[in-house]
């Protein structure tokens, strides 16, 4: 009998909804959150009516509701590989390396998600995962401890281990296996209350980095954050003390714009969550929270060259007082980056996606000759450019956001250099090129438009 297997989208999306659930029950204030979410999005689409077209013709408003990601950290090379081989098998792959250690938190990471263009419309599910820098660790001694804990755990159970083996072997899963799949995998990033070490050992990992305790400490890489899309983000963060959510001092990445750009990040802060030490001594542990994000529009190399330059120099300046201020100081520094689609496509800054409008369709129906050039094709409305929406993440803005939520900024950069050899050996792979990513998205637009118009 042939096996009838489900899309990797059907099990991705199976798995996304799962962990959703799953971090729901163990971190209430997340449903809070998804609430404060919808009525936002609900309110700027009402306001909105052009923003709302936009995202419409771009596919974006059926992902929206369902858009997430989330976040983990695990410890050693092997954890990392079958992580990557998990991920596959619901079509995700390693986009991006992000080297957070210049930011003082001792880790390198990738995000899994999908890259083509289908698949990214179903459901755009990413998982940004960290490895432990066991390397950062300076003390002798707490670095071999901290190695012989990792050793000694799996964070996957037989069930899962099996059932990756046979996924595999079939190149997917019948509708059965998928949901026994999914049940399986979700184990890995359940929060478990029980501490593997005693509290001494905790401790000492603690004061050498609270992130270091929160990868060696546990059974697993439970989820630290599941992170909704908003449309305004400066909204959820003014709502979020109306909701009894507590937000973290500014919003991560660039300013407020007309267009918005590559991505802006808050959060509420860290849960204190009780836990039990071998030797059942009781204690807290504080690193899990919720996070919401605002995706604008993907930079081009040369539009990412601009946007890190304006960003140093933004950094540059005085410590603002609060959000409000912030936000102004970097309104002002990114006056330089221009603020309408049209001169970040002619200027090459951004990355679009072209298709044949309604007026371009009927013109051709009529018989009449489509200009040669695409500035013309799209001056006389033959042709739409919609803004190609930004995957991935911000260094510097996902480590202000680790920060923020550990409650700890004792630690400078460390003193190392970015590693991505070492973290794609772990891996198993190369990572994937994000700019190349988008570049092939665009192309392929650009394409499937020539052979309409029969150029």
């Amino acid at each position: 009998m042939t096996l009838s297997l489900v899309s990797p989208d059907e099990v991705r999306t199976a798995f996304s909804q799962a962990m959703s659930d799953m971090y729901r029950h163990e971190v209430p204030q997340y449903g809070t959150l998804l609430e404060l979410v919808a009525d936002i999005n609900a309110k700027t689409l009402a306001a909105d009516p052009e923003l709302a077209q936009t995202l419409a013709a771009g596919g974006e408003l059926e992902r929206l509701d369902v858009e997430r990601h989330g976040a983990i950290r695990v410890g050693t090379a092997e954890e990392l590989s079958l992580l990557r081989r998990v991920f596959a098998l619901m079509g995700m792959e390693p986009v991006g390396y992000y080297d957070l250690s210049q930011a003082g938190v001792p880790v390198h990471s990738t995000a899994f998600r999908p890259v083509d263009e289908a698949a990214l419309k179903r459901n755009p599910f990413r998982v940004f995962t960290s490895l432990l820098r066991l390397e950062l660790i300076s003390d002798d001694d707490l670095r071999r401890q901290a190695t012989a804990i990792l050793a000694g755990r799996d964070i996957f159970t037989q069930e899962a281990r099996e059932l990756l083996e046979l996924g595999e072997r079939q190149g997917g899963f019948d509708a059965h296996q998928a949901e026994r799949f999914v049940g399986a995998i979700l184990e890995t990033f359940r929060w478990h209350q029980d501490a593997t070490v005693d509290h001494a050992t905790y401790q000492a990992l603690h004061d050498a980095h609270r992130l270091v305790a929160d990868v060696v400490c546990f059974r697993g890489p439970h989820i630290n954050h599941l992170t909704p899309r908003t449309l305004d983000i400066d909204a959820a963060q003014a709502a979020m003390p109306a909701y009894g959510i507590d937000p973290k001092a500014v919003i991560e990445g660039p300013p407020p714009r007309r267009c918005p750009i590559l991505l802006r990040q808050t959060s509420f802060k860290a849960l204190e969550e009780s836990i039990r030490f071998a030797g059942r001594d009781d204690g807290s542990h504080t690193a899990r929270f919720g996070e919401i994000e605002q995706r604008g529009i993907a930079l081009t190399r040369a539009g990412r060259e601009r946007y890190d330059a304006l960003l140093a120099r933004s950094r540059e300046l005085p410590p603002a007082a609060d959000n409000a201020a912030h936000q102004r100081q970097l309104g002002e520094v990114f006056a330089d980056l221009p603020d309408d689609l049209a001169s970040l496509r002619q200027q090459g800054l951004a990355y679009f996606r072209y298709r044949l409008s309604d007026t371009g369709h009927a013109a051709l129906a009529a018989g009449e000759t489509p200009p040669a050039d695409l500035d013309a094709l799209i001056a006389r409305h033959w042709v739409e450019a919609l803004p190609i929406t930004y995957e991935d993440f911000l260094p510097v803005s996902a480590a202000g956001i680790f920060q923020s939520n550990l409650g700890d900024t004792r630690h400078a950069a460390y003193a190392s250099e970015s590693n991505q050899a070492a973290f794609e050996l772990a891996l198993g792979r190369p990572v994937l090129d994000e700019f190349d990513l988008y570049a092939r998205l665009e192309e392929d637009s650009r394409e499937r438009l020539r052979q309409q118009l029969g150029q």
